[in-house]
């Protein structure tokens, strides 16, 4: 069984993730690759712990893939970054110094590092699931749009997660991310919810799409 290792930031991704891609993980168990979600307890431990934690795993079972998926938001954790390339940039180079110094000379084993993130977090996804997101707050049709399509196209000022968090408000409700946001994206749709967040969701969903081929 190859393994595939996914570090999020924290348990409202893990379940979110395994409710919305429960098909596709099945999918994937059936050839032969398990995907793990694994919380880090925030940002700033994800982006320090993990690219060693990806190189120790790497080094030790040459069938691992690791990949990180942070949120976008907040800028500047850990390293200066906006913008997912300057994230993606900040984490393959820290990599890349620890692959240094450990006086590695194995260069293949970067290329099973990948790094996706959610822009700006997972709550864009939810966003996405519009829907769902309406039945949940108990609205028959769909909601008041008050924020930017496609819902990646918020910002660090007003990430999607504040956007939800007054839409419950709204409605006399407290937002819960680790139970509404897997109850949200567990009866939607991944392929759509992927169609909706092409910038950075979509380019996960491919990669995963592509090891059940």
């Amino acid at each position: 069984m190859k393994k595939v290792i996914v570090y999020v930031e924290g348990p409202s991704d893990r379940l979110a993730m395994e409710e919305l891609l429960a098909g596709l993980l099945q999918r994937l168990i059936e050839r032969g690759v398990a995907v793990d979600f694994i919380p880090t307890e925030g940002k700033k431990r994800l982006l320090n712990q993990t690219p060693l934690k990806a190189l120790n795993t790497l080094r030790n079972d040459p069938q691992a893939i690791v990949i990180a998926l942070p949120d976008l938001y907040p800028p500047d954790v850990v390293f200066a970054h906006r913008t997912f390339d300057e994230l993606q940039s900040g984490l393959r180079a820290e990599f890349e110094h620890q692959f240094r110094l450990k006086q590695l000379t194995d260069t293949r084993l970067a290329a099973r590092f990948h790094i996706f993130c959610f822009k700006y977090d997972l709550e864009a996804l939810v966003l996405a699931a519009e829907k769902q997101l309406a039945s949940r707050l108990g609205q028959k049709a769909t909601l008041e749009c008050t924020w930017s399509v496609p819902v990646e196209e918020q910002n660090h000022h007003q990430p999607p997660k504040r956007v939800v968090e007054a839409l419950f408000a709204k409605c006399g409700e407290r937002y819960k991310d680790t139970i509404d946001a897997p109850l949200i994206l567990g009866a939607a749709d991944y392929v759509a919810i992927a169609a909706a967040c092409p910038q950075c969701f979509q380019p996960f969903v491919d990669f995963l799409e592509s090891l059940a081929q």
